[in-house]
């Protein structure tokens, strides 16, 4: 019944249209200036990743002679050319969203200059410091019969040279911009502000000086981007490790799918680059100003600038864990829910390290996803082992650009006399849980955390997400019987309290719906609200067609793509979706049923996409205190009242600013005042 195309949303353009609203923030003169320019550099590095894994999966597609035709009916082919026109149409805002803040940034003495306009003083500095510091790394490859055109690895910026000699026909050079220097230097000595200038305008002006004997004719910056996506068998893998570092190595000479150069009226070296790159014209995107914008991120932690970023937020330590010095005391006489980064992430690694010295606990066993560069957890669980514990961790190796990082710390775990498990073959696993088993006077007892964000105290400062602490018996068995699951050949014939994917989420969310819909003809008000990150399976959007119908009331507030299209008469005109972007990155899952009047509150690390639900492990558990129910449920309700960093969708996809001519309700505002408040903050 619900089963059409034009029920439907491209995910590809829906997720262009999410870009599309962080771009948007760049624009908000309500904000910080500096705050404004990082949205410039996010928006950037979202387009990357939408290029290196989206964009060259469909390509990938077509040059496979694939027609097959996604929900809204549309082959990989039609998707990239609406692809192309969108994505130029961003790009173009992208560059005069960042020309009106470079303006502003002038009233605010910090200058982007190029090497001409520099002073007297400037130039002399700029001198010594080419010769002293750029020459000495600069690697020109000349291309010709003897030297072939060099692997450029992904996202590398270079420069085209070039070059003739005499009565010779040109020649080419290419010349890597090296990255271990500084993109934007900054030159002393000038009468107006903080000066910068960009390394490869540096290594342009000076250029000559590294091809003596030939005339310099033309130069040209240019970034390739490159097919990332790992290709892993995932079955027949029969070591995981070995075959994940074998697609790294791979990442870096993947296809190029997208070729960005400075804009020239000389087409020499464009063309020269489409053929060796087997690119063509609509893959290229002609560039007025700095390619790569994320040479712009020094400028924003600049020092001297607070007044043009945020005020810094402090996550607060809940007033029930302030001056606690023993976690597990406080975790057995109440569960604990942690709200990130309104409160602090610290108590999730102080559990860990606790843990680690702790005489009475026997094991810790834990799931990591994405941790940071520099993970407190990650030492913490080495120093477990390092202690006698017996520590268990599974660590999925496949998290897409963590991949590295993830091998890194996993080796240094099994060093430490951890037991690792590289993920589980055919699966990524995406739940999020630490487990630890301590001997009490009274026997076993099991302590657990669950969360929607990653164990990454770094992230935590940004991401907003929920996480919980219990010592709850049923909830201690389905710890132990998930773990069982990852690391053995177990299969839990039941669950007391966690619902877990692959095997049973996706039918516990449609019965979770039906039940709404049961309600609702019982004329008890069915209602559901839920917050993810992206929604896209076609099975659950249909459920929610059907529960719309059926007079149950659906909110759904989603950050990113969403393939369902609210306000169809007759389909979903029960279903309003919202986005909100803001200072923060919206992350947490978080599901409200009306349950006629007793409600149901869950958190879960998985979003409603077919990846989710069909191809990972992923968790969902119970809210169950009450207190923690009606705050939980009040969070939500102050989402749904946000009219500043709120996007309506319509029923065409499209989504409407918020109104500003009301009341102000600026959610993630409201939520830090909130945590404030809960820590015992005099505000």
């Amino acid at each position: 019944m619900f089963d059409n195309e034009e029920n439907f949303l491209n995910r590809e353009l829906s997720w262009l249209k999410f870009n599309e609203r962080v771009l948007n923030e760049a624009n908000d003169l309500s904000k910080p200036l500096l705050e404004r320019l990082r949205f410039i550099v996010i928006t950037s590095s979202n387009l990357d990743e939408f290029f290196m894994i989206r964009v060259a999966g469909l390509k990938s597609q077509v040059e496979s002679g694939i027609t097959r035709k996604d929900d809204t009916g549309l082959t990989a082919a039609q998707q990239l050319i609406l692809i192309d026109h969108k994505v130029r149409k961003l790009v173009g805002n992208q560059y005069r969203f960042l020309g009106k803040i470079i303006s502003h940034m002038q009233n605010e003495n910090i200058y982007f200059s190029n090497v001409e306009s520099l002073s007297i003083a400037g130039r002399q500095w700029l001198d010594d410091y080419f010769y002293n510091t750029i020459y000495p790394v600069l690697t020109p490859l000349a291309i010709n019969a003897s030297h072939p055109f060099p692997l450029l690895t992904n996202r590398s910026l270079n420069l085209a040279v070039s070059l003739s000699r005499g009565l010779e026909d040109s020649q080419i050079a290419i010349i890597p911009v090296p990255s271990p220097l500084p993109r934007m230097i900054e030159v002393p000595n000038q009468a107006k502000g903080n000066t910068f200038v960009s390394l490869e305008d540096v290594i342009t002006s000076y250029c000559t000086y590294l091809f003596c004997g030939y005339l310099v004719k033309e130069v040209i910056t240019f970034r390739i981007t490159r097919n990332a996506d790992l290709l892993i068998d995932g079955e027949g893998a029969e070591d995981l490790l070995v075959e994940v570092e074998k697609s790294l190595s791979q990442r870096k000479r993947g296809e190029a799918v997208r070729l960005e150069i400075s804009k020239s009226s000389k087409t020499f070296l464009k063309n020269f680059l489409l053929t060796v790159f087997h690119i063509a014209k609509q893959d290229v995107y002609e560039i007025t100003g700095f390619i790569d914008v994320s040479c712009l991120m020094k400028v924003i932690d600049f020092t001297g600038y607070d007044h043009l970023r945020y005020k810094p937020f402090v996550p607060q330590i809940p007033i029930g864990l302030k001056n606690q010095e023993n976690l597990f005391d406080a975790i057995r006489e109440n569960d604990i829910l942690l709200h990130h980064p309104y409160e602090s992430f610290s108590p999730v690694v102080e559990f860990i390290r606790q843990a680690s010295v702790d005489l009475k606990v026997l094991a810790i066993k834990q799931t990591l996803y994405r941790v940071s560069g520099n993970s407190s957890i990650v030492r913490a669980l080495g120093q477990a082992a390092e202690n006698g514990k017996q520590v268990t961790v599974v660590i999925e190796v496949r998290a897409r650009f963590d991949e590295e990082n993830n091998i890194l710390w996993a080796r240094r775990l099994e060093e430490a006399g951890c037991h690792v498990i590289y993920g589980v073959v055919g699966l990524k696993v995406h739940g999020k849980m630490a487990l630890i088993i301590r001997q009490e006077e009274g026997g076993i007892r099991r302590y657990v955390h669950m969360g929607t964000g990653n164990y990454n105290d770094m992230t935590a400062r940004l991401y907003c997400d929920m996480s919980l602490f219990t010592a709850n018996e049923q909830i201690g068995a389905d710890a132990s019987n998930f773990f069982n699951m990852l690391l053995g050949y177990s299969q839990p014939s039941s669950w007391e309290k966690i619902v877990v994917a692959p095997v049973g989420l996706r039918r516990r969310l449609k019965e979770l719906i039906e039940n709404e819909i049961k309600f609702a003809a019982a004329g008890k008000g069915g209602h559901i609200i839920a917050k993810m990150n992206s929604l896209l399976d076609k099975d659950i959007i249909l459920k929610l067609y059907e529960a719309s119908c059926k007079g149950v009331k659906i909110e759904l507030i989603v950050r990113g793509i969403c393939s369902l299209r609210p306000g169809i008469k007759g389909v979903s005109e029960n279903i309003t979706v919202r986005s909100i972007v803001g200072r923060f990155l919206e992350h947490h899952r978080i599901i409200y049923f009306a349950n006629g009047g007793t409600p149901n509150i869950y958190l879960s690390s998985a979003d409603w996409m077919k990846r989710n639900l069909s191809e990972r492990v992923e968790l969902l558990f119970p809210i169950e205190d009450q207190e923690m129910l009606t705050r939980v449920k009040a969070i939500l309700q102050i989402m749904l009242k946000d009219n500043r960093k709120s996007y309506s969708m319509d029923n065409d996809g499209n989504y409407k600013a918020p109104d500003k001519r009301s009341k102000a309700v600026n959610s993630q505002e409201e939520l830090c005042r909130e945590a404030e408040s809960r820590a015992g903050v005099l505000l």
